[in-house]
């Protein structure tokens, strides 16, 4: 009988692992990036053409590699970061397994050129799908550039799985700020589509926050300084009034290396307790500094998840050195033991009512008195004196105000029997039509209705949010939307990442009603708004649309799709709005003229109906 089990062919191993290290081209951005910053080198340029599927190539000034490493670097597992097996538990650099060039280069054409500073001649190195097509001395810089072109191109249906091009491009800038964050000492350049994105010369770690997010960052940081046996814990988090919806700007960073750990983002947000509204991210910026043999790094595949050795004693540390920060800077509310004591009340007043001042009237002014009228004598006067403090109205001078009101009031007064006559009966076989479409809010949330069949309870904000998604999905295809100018054009700050995903969006925004008066590097100024919207909701409107396409939302749907879910979430009526009747109305009948009024655009029911089957038997209980 012949053997069942074989050894896999170098080429499918290498696929087989580039499924776990590849997944898209940003993965490929993070293992270059990477490798160049292993390399020493203080600039480094990332060039990135139709979001990397075509082109990903990373030049660095770093110390290069002989003929004989830049051959044996693209062989499975060949490193120069591990020699035992110990050298797991001392890692201090980012690529250590060996395998990132071999996956890459199974699954696309590679182009490596490279050099050292004592060599005169460098390597060109051409592959194709692991197979090494040439191999030739040239003349280079030094420093090594690595060129990674027509990725998957061996694999068509995981090149088909990849997204459209702005979802790409910002997964590619996502690891190109992570590695850009934990190294401000290097000068990173980031080219798409032969625009620069990124220019960001060394720097401090503040400054390097604020060149890649722009706007007013600066403003919102709040350093954040601690040491301890355990771990040192140094960086920047957002004041509480500049949090958003989204997660964006939440990063930590432990021996220099980006990580993910939804155990210590909750010890950031257990700090912010009280400060946030509910949905509400903070932003932080966190460096975490720990032994290296208290962590271990190699328990995921693109090592973005780290195994503590003490976790509760790191969690407790951060929190409290978030809460230190925040209460230090006055951000939030804390006990102030250097405060002035003069402005204190002084202890032999702390129990004493304060007086209250007195009102003296007159009562024998007469505004209407001519100068001929007599003054008033001395003893009168000294009478109002004496009852200033305790005067005693005097009941003849008001009760005259109310003379023959009684018997107006009377006049008025129309018996209940008067209106039993006016109004119709009860068992009128003409029904009023107001009492049949008669609605009713419930608990603010909900628009109550009775039909026919019983009552249907229609969710106020779902259904909001189906008539403007049809509104805006239909002006975006037919273009032909109203704007309102705005008397005060509206300036907006976004970071690059933001303005990116903005001007491809500009189409579809316009087709809304947004006009813009100009674009700026880091904003832009709005001038007109889509009909039926303040000025005050569109920032948050932007919000809301940049946080859809930045967490991916509807992938499968068109961008104006999504869009238009977006902004339909934005401006919707919210839960604990009180509406008036008019209003009920208008969303009941602007619901049941949309296409599909039952669900929601996140398809979910827009209402229910209860008969009166249903309300009888609650009652048969």
């Amino acid at each position: 009988m012949s053997s069942i089990i074989q050894l896999l062919p170098d080429h499918v191993a290498n696929q087989i692992a580039a499924g776990e290290v590849v997944q898209r081209p940003a993965s490929v951005v993070k293992e270059l990036l990477e490798n160049a910053v292993d390399a020493k080198a203080t600039d480094i340029k990332l060039i990135v053409k139709d979001a990397g599927k075509s082109l990903v190539q990373v030049v660095d000034n770093g110390i290069g590699m002989n003929v004989t490493d830049a051959r044996l670097c693209f062989e499975r597992h060949a490193t120069s970061k591990i020699r035992h097996a110990e050298d797991l538990f001392s890692i201090h650099t980012k690529g250590f397994r060996g395998e990132a060039l071999a996956s890459i280069a199974a699954i696309a054409h590679v182009e490596m050129k490279t050099r050292q500073a004592e060599d005169e001649l460098g390597t060109h190195i051409i592959i194709e799908g692991s197979k090494f097509i040439a191999q030739d001395p040239a003349v280079v810089p030094k420093g090594t550039s690595f060129a990674i072109k027509n990725l998957f191109f061996n694999i068509p249906a995981r090149r088909n799985f990849l997204k459209s091009e702005h979802i790409e491009f910002r997964h590619v800038m996502d690891e190109f700020q992570r590695v850009a964050l934990a190294h401000p000492g290097i000068h990173f350049t980031l080219i798409h589509n032969g625009s620069e994105t990124f220019n960001l010369p060394i720097s401090n770690q503040r400054q390097r926050i604020v060149n890649l997010f722009a706007g007013k960052t600066n403003e919102k940081l709040v350093p954040v300084q601690e040491t301890t046996e355990i771990v040192s814990v140094q960086g920047f988090i957002g004041k509480p009034e500049f949090a958003k919806k989204n997660k964006g700007e939440q990063f930590f960073f432990v021996n220099d290396r980006y990580i993910r750990s939804s155990y210590l983002h909750h010890a950031v947000l257990s700090a912010y307790e009280g400060l946030l509204k509910e949905g509400m991210q903070p932003s932080y910026f966190i460096y975490l500094d720990v032994p290296p043999h208290t962590i271990d790094i190699n328990i995921h595949p693109t090592k973005t998840e780290i195994k503590f050795d003490d976790e509760q004693a790191l969690y407790a540390i951060l929190r409290a050195a978030v809460k230190h920060s925040l209460g230090q800077f006055n951000v939030a509310p804390v006990l102030d033991f250097e405060r002035d004591p003069n402005l204190d009340t002084p202890y032999e007043y702390q129990h004493k009512e304060a007086a209250y001042p007195t009102i003296q009237v007159d009562q024998h002014y007469n505004p209407f008195a001519d100068d001929s009228t007599p003054v008033r004598s001395t003893s009168t006067q000294q009478s109002v004196r004496q009852q200033r403090f305790t005067p005693a109205p005097s009941s003849a001078s008001w009760e005259s105000l109310y003379v023959g009101l009684k018997q107006d009031t009377e006049a008025m007064y129309v018996p209940e029997s008067a209106h039993e006559r006016a109004t119709p009966s009860l068992f009128n076989d003409q029904e009023p039509e107001a009492a049949v479409t008669k609605t009713y809010q419930l608990q603010r949330k909900y628009i109550v209705s009775p039909i026919k069949s019983g009552l249907m309870f229609i969710h106020q904000n779902r259904a909001h949010q189906r008539i403007l998604y049809e509104q805006f999905l239909t002006q975006i295809t037919v273009q032909q939307a109203a704007s309102q100018q705005l008397l005060f054009p509206l300036s907006l700050s976004f970071t690059p990442v933001e303005m990116h995903l903005l001007v491809e969006l500009e189409p579809a925004l316009q087709a809304v009603g947004f006009q813009f008066e100009r674009w700026e590097t880091e904003g832009v100024v709005v001038s007109g708004i889509p009909v039926n919207t303040t000025a005050q909701a569109i920032p948050s409107v932007f919000e809301t649309v940049l946080h859809a396409f930045q967490e991916g939302f509807t992938d499968s749907f068109s961008p104006n799709d999504t869009l238009a879910k977006a902004m339909a979430r934005s401006l919707s009526i919210k839960k604990g709005v009180v509406l008036s009747e008019k209003e009920q109305e208008m969303i009941v009948n602007g619901l049941f003229a949309c296409k599909d009024p039952n669900v929601s655009p996140q398809q979910k029911p827009t209402f229910i109906t209860m008969s009166v089957d249903e309300i009888d038997k609650k009652f048969s209980l």
